[in-house]
């Protein structure tokens, strides 16, 4: 089991903090966008097929 004496020594990580804190700052980053692009694609997916979608009626009609 590891025992740190302070803050500073949890956050130093034996020397291996930067990459350490680094690797988890950019997880969490790309998991609070995934959702947000997710939905972004989704949305502009949507639009793109209602376009077909109007644009084969259209030309069904004529």
């Amino acid at each position: 089991m590891i025992y740190w004496n302070s803050l500073s020594d949890f956050l130093a990580m034996g020397g291996y903090g930067f990459y350490v804190w680094g690797s988890f700052g950019v997880t969490v980053l790309i998991m609070a966008l995934e959702p947000i692009m997710a939905a972004r694609t989704q949305k502009l997916t949507i639009a793109r097929l209602k376009r077909q979608l109007r644009a084969e009626n259209r030309n069904t009609a004529e």
